[in-house]
């Protein structure tokens, strides 16, 4: 039967401690530890490593910042205190995306403070940027290409939300180019470039019973917002592009290690393979699989038909309930590992190139940097 062993060992440290390597890029599915195996892995790099590392989380919810000591976390960068760089020289900084403000920082740097604030106050540029789907995948390549440009980071660690959103993360970049080129936005752009008349006085002379229709599907008001909303950003439209897509070149280059997140659980696996497949499509660089969460018997000679027959003659005997409970308990454990590696096992045999490594299973939840210590060395033994 093949084993999650099957896979070439996955060697963690190296790419860490690798200065050609800045930016890892941790991506599954959710409720697999991804977000605590990117501060691991950030605590790790600066700890032993030496890296100057910051360490990115798209998802909301507040456990990276408890694990690492902080109250909170925002859009800005914040030094993580009280870990042991003493000797290596690193440091470790931690944030979360705000989309919203990374969406409003975007315009104030590609235009003037006063066309900025024309843009802030429109209802429709409000919605996109709290609300709109795929806002959060774009603003957070936005993220990483400004905190790559900025040259302060020897290491960039990105906690992506759960894959198929993380699938929208590679995504970002050719849907934004889609939403610009289309011909609906074309047409809705065609006030701003053609005189400045307003967007109803064109439209109902130019297009007719289309723009009646347009009306009536978006309704009089959403498309006075979208229209402004369109001819205020017209002139950022090729710096959204041309970023986005110098974004998806760096994922694409060999400064990016991309670390599969899963559990021994078939669904997790299976969106592990899905994203597998995609960046090997992308020609985007995987470095291996993490697979969290691993059960492993205390005494793994010890088969469960064995066990469980021993438990049974224990029971007959009578006398001997606590050594029948180990026994039933040491074969369900049994059972259970034989599960997971053969559920493992579907995953290597897809991509018997990609190298892995186990994690075991915790006996708590990890909430503190001292956790997250116990799993950075887990993921990166030789």
């Amino acid at each position: 039967m093949p084993s999650e062993d099957a896979a070439p060992q996955l060697d963690v440290d190296q790419i860490l401690a690798d200065p050609g390597v800045r930016i890892v890029v941790c991506c599954g599915a959710g409720g697999v530890g991804k977000t605590t195996t990117a501060a691991a892995l950030a605590l790790r790099a600066a700890e032993q490593h030496g890296r100057r590392t910051v360490v990115l989380t798209i998802d909301p919810a507040r456990r990276l910042a408890q694990s690492l000591g902080l109250t909170e976390l925002d859009n800005t960068p914040r030094q993580v205190k009280g870990i042991d760089v003493e000797a290596s020289g690193g440091e470790l900084h931690a944030m979360m995306l705000d989309m919203k403000r990374t969406f409003d920082d975007v315009v104030l740097q590609h235009t003037d403070r006063a066309k900025a604030e024309e843009i802030f106050a429109n209802p429709f540029y409000q919605a996109m940027s709290s609300t709109f789907a795929g806002t959060q995948e774009y603003m957070a390549m936005e993220k990483l290409g400004q905190l790559h440009a900025r040259g302060e980071w020897d290491l960039i660690v990105v906690d992506t939300p759960p894959s198929r959103s993380a699938l929208d993360f590679l995504d970002a970049p050719a849907r934004l180019s889609r939403f610009l080129d289309g011909r609906m936005l074309r047409l809705l752009l065609a006030p701003a470039r053609t005189g400045g008349r307003s967007m109803f006085s064109l439209v109902t002379a130019s297009f007719g019973m289309f723009s009646k229709v347009v009306q009536k599907v978006l309704g009089a008001q959403l498309l006075t917002d979208l229209s402004g909303f369109v001819a205020a950003l017209d002139s950022m439209f090729g710096g959204f592009r041309q970023r986005a897509e110098q974004t998806y070149r760096i994922l694409q280059a060999r400064e990016t290690a991309f670390l599969l997140v899963a559990a021994p659980e078939s669904d997790a696996v299976r969106e592990a393979a899905y994203f597998a497949g995609r960046l090997r499509e992308e020609k985007m660089p995987l470095a291996g699989l993490v697979l969290n969460r691993v059960h492993r018997p205390a005494v793994p000679d010890l088969d469960a038909a064995e066990s469980l027959a021993a438990a049974e003659r224990l029971a007959t005997l009578g006398g001997h309930d606590g050594t029948v409970d180990v026994l039933r308990a040491h074969a369900a454990l049994v059972q259970q590992a034989v599960r997971e590696r053969q559920v493992a096992a579907r995953f290597t045999e897809a991509f018997p190139a990609v190298p892995a490594v186990s994690v075991t299973a915790q006996p708590a939840d990890v909430h503190d940097v001292d956790g997250l210590r116990t799993i950075g060395a887990a993921i990166s033994r030789p």
